[in-house]
C-alpha cells in the first residue's frame, strides 16, 4: 500500500485510518510480529542486515532504489522498562510511530530497527543494557551508521534524510556527522539533551549513552529541523530547544497543540514537501 509519488496528501485521512483499524487488529500479537504484520500491508520488504555485532530488521519501501535520497527513518526508545523498576525482555515498540510516518513518504525510504528490537533481544551479544541505560551508545551508534551504510551501498544516489521519532531522533542526531551523506537530519519530540530529560523525570542517568548537547554542531551542509509538541510531558519543548539553537542551519518548531505522539502524522506531508525541496 505505499503510495505513488503526488497520492501522499490526497490520501493522507484514508491511510491514517487503515493503519489504526491494523493496529487494532493486530494488538494480540507480539509487538514484533505485529510491526512485521503492519509492514506488510503497506507494501514493505523486511530484511535482516548485520551491522556491527548485531542484526538489524530493516523494512524498505519498493521504490527504495530509485533516484533521490533515501530517508532513513529511526524509532523511538518502544519499551525498554515495565514500570519504574523492572526491565522489559523485549524492547520493541508497542507501535511504530516512526513506520507510520514513513507510509506517508512516497520518496525512497528504509525503516532501520535498532539493535535487540524486533525479535532480536535473545540474538548474542544483546544485553539488556543496550535498550536502557546504553541506549545511545557508541556500541548501538556504531551498529547503526554500519547497517546504513550498508542499506546505502545499493543506491546510485549515496544522500541521506535521517528522520527520527523520540529516541530516534537522538540516534538521527548522533550518526548524521558519521555519515557523509547526510543532507538533512529531522528531529520529531526527541529528547535532544539526555541529561536533561533524565533529571526532568527522576529518571536514573543513561550511562555509557551519549547526549547530543554535548557534542560538537552538526556541520553546516547539514540541514536541520526539530519539531517540538507544545503539550508534550514526555519530551517537552524545554528539552528540545536549547540543544537546536546552538546547532547550525536549524529549525526549530514548536506545534502548541501537539503532544507526544498527537499529531505529528498530520503534518508529516508538509514536511516532506519541505524536505523535497532541500538542495543537494
Amino acid at each position: 500500500m505505499r503510495l505513488p509519488t503526488g497520492a501522499a496528501t490526497r490520501t493522507h485521512s484514508f491511510t491514517l485510518a487503515f493503519y489504526a483499524a491494523l493496529t487494532v487488529s493486530l494488538s494480540c500479537l507480539a509487538p514484533a510480529t505485529r510491526i512485521d504484520h503492519q509492514a506488510k500491508h503497506l507494501g514493505l520488504s523486511r530484511s535482516l542486515v548485520q551491522g556491527t555485532e548485531f542484526g538489524h530488521v530493516i523494512y524498505q519501501s519498493a521504490d527504495s532504489s530509485t533516484a533521490g535520497p533515501l530517508h532513513v527513518y529511526l524509532e523511538g526508545d518502544g519499551t525498554p522498562w515495565i514500570g519504574e523498576t523492572r526491565i522489559s525482555s523485549d524492547p520493541t515498540p508497542r507501535r511504530a510511530y516512526a513506520l507510520e510516518l514513513m507510509a506517508l513518504d512516497s520518496q525512497p525510504s528504509a525503516y532501520i530497527g535498532r539493535p535487540c528490537y524486533h525479535g532480536e533481544q535473545k540474538e548474542e551479544p544483546c544485553k539488556p543494557g543496550l535498550w536502557t541505560h546504553q541506549r545511545y551508545s557508541s556500541q548501538v551508534v556504531d551498529s547503526l551508521e554500519a547497517t546504513i551504510r550498508s542499506v546505502a551501498t545499493e543506491r546510485s544516489d549515496p544522500g541521506l534524510i535521517l528522520i527520527g521519532f523520540s529516541g530516534g531522533g537522538v540516534l538521527a542526531m548522533l550518526l548524521a556527522d558519521r555519515l557523509q551523506d547526510t543532507r538533512a537530519v529531522v528531529t520529531i519530540a526527541s529528547n535532544l539533551d539526555i541529561d536533561a530529560w533524565t533529571e526532568l523525570h527522576d529518571y536514573g542517568p543513561l550511562t555509557d549513552s551519549l547526549n547530543p548537547a554535548h557534542q560538537p554542531p552538526l556541520p553546516t551542509a547539514i540541514r536541520q529541523f526539530h519539531l517540538a509538541g507544545g503539550k508534550d510531558t514526555r519530551v517537552p519543548p524545554e528539552i528540545i530547544e536549547p540543544t537546536a539553537g546552538l546547532q547550525p542551519d536549524s529549525q526549530y518548531r514548536m506545534y502548541p497543540d501537539f503532544d507526544h505522539t498527537c499529531c505529528w502524522t498530520e503534518i508529516w506531508p508538509e514536511i516532506l514537501a519541505e524536505i523535497a525541496e532541500l538542495p543537494e
